[in-house]
């Protein structure tokens, strides 16, 4: 018993005498390890801010900034340095990012990531000089578009965070918040809106949205969101010139029917085309299944094992409408690029003469190639059904 009461009086010492030492180290070497950080830091910045001078921390919580933005930095000079982190092909993706007085990038470089093909380490060069009007013209990298993207849309952050602690206001509305914004206003008794598939050959037309409780339909221009009745009658204050243009779509679209066709009676159809239908217009609706790289691919890189999916409408005479991607799987961050209009509305008003007039997917040839084969085979068909093949 003596023993053991020894043995832990014993440790009780020891536990005391280690926890003072590691209380004494720490005294000793917390000052040290904060004055190390803060010239990491400190050098960090003047990387991306070169002329910058007496870094100051801005309290971020007296502003509204972009989400991706965790630290700023204010110089005498009336430059700053702002820290952000965001999602590329990985989360952890950290930029800093030094503006100067003038509202120009100084410097970005990338201070860590998980990203997998490192062009985030030397993409920072890119976007030097860049201002909040020119930031969207800055090339991505082909290959690593969605680490690149991620890292230019960091910068934008940037810029316009240095706009708002100058006093300035910017939107920081997704592009997602700024359609619905839109189309509320142009059409306030709806609720939630689909976008109508265009069926019809429409000039000066971009998109058609159905309010979901049939409150009517907004008609897309190049600068204008129109609304517009059930009938089609406009509802929304706006040129002569407008009106009548939107009205004349509106006549087209509204009420167009489809008729699905029997593909098996035509036994020279392209295995592209899954399903057809004929609109009550005339036009022609494909479904089309199109061989990117999910299914060319290797087994290096994972192919998916899925087409991509397309549906596209055609006038009889054989020129494309409207052409989406209505499903993916090709490699993230390369050929998924396919999804975005960006790329699939290029098709848009295409004949057979020049439906391959496109920008190709950087870094996807294959993605882009399939895609290309599949819309080929739109023309062919449309002769099929038309009894001309």
């Amino acid at each position: 018993m003596k023993k053991h009461i020894k043995s832990v009086i014993s440790l009780t010492a020891i536990c005391a005498v280690v926890s003072l030492l590691l209380a004494v180290t720490n005294y000793v070497t917390d000052p040290i390890i904060k004055k190390q950080e803060s010239d990491a830091v400190g050098k960090a910045l003047t990387v991306v801010l070169p002329n910058g001078e007496d870094f100051q921390t801005v309290e971020l919580t007296e502003y509204k900034l972009p989400e991706t933005v965790i630290e700023a930095y204010s110089e005498k000079n009336g430059g700053y340095v702002f820290k952000m982190t965001t999602t590329g092909y990985a989360s952890g993706l950290v930029i800093l990012c030094g503006i100067d007085a003038d509202g120009k990038v100084a410097g970005a470089t990338c201070i860590a990531s998980n990203e997998t093909n490192k062009a985030e380490t030397e993409y920072g060069k890119n976007v030097v000089n860049a201002t909040l009007d020119s930031i969207d013209k800055v090339d991505t990298v082909g290959g690593s578009t969605k680490t690149t993207t991620a890292y230019r849309n960091a910068v934008k952050d940037a810029l316009n965070s240095f706009v708002i602690l100058n006093g300035g206001s910017v939107d920081l509305r997704s592009e997602e918040e700024i359609l619905a914004d839109n189309l509320k206003t142009a059409l306030p008794d709806a609720d939630e809106f689909t976008p109508i598939f265009i069926t019809e050959d429409m000039e000066g037309i971009k998109d058609i949205y159905s309010a979901n409780n049939g409150a009517g339909f907004v008609f897309v221009t190049k600068d204008k969101f129109i609304a517009t009745d059930l009938q089609g009658n406009v509802l929304t204050e706006t040129e002569q010139e407008i009106k009548t243009k939107v009205s004349s779509a509106a006549q087209k679209q509204i009420g167009v029917t489809l008729t699905e066709i029997d593909i098996t009676k035509y036994p020279d159809m392209p295995t592209t085309v899954e399903k057809a239908y004929k609109t009550s217009t005339g036009n022609f609706v494909l479904e089309l299944r199109a061989a990117g790289f999910g299914i060319r691919g290797d087994e290096w890189y994972g192919p998916s094992g899925e087409y991509i999916k397309i549906k596209v409408s055609v006038t009889s005479g054989g020129k494309i409408i409207t052409c989406k991607t209505v499903s993916q799987k090709e490699s993230d961050g390369i050929g998924s690029a396919c999804k975005e209009p960006a790329f699939y509305t290029q098709f848009n008003g295409k004949e057979e003469s020049n439906y391959a007039d496109i920008d190709a997917i950087s870094g996807a040839t294959i993605t882009t190639n399939g895609y290309k084969t599949a819309i080929s085979k739109v023309f062919e068909a449309v002769k099929i059904l038309k009894g001309e093949n």
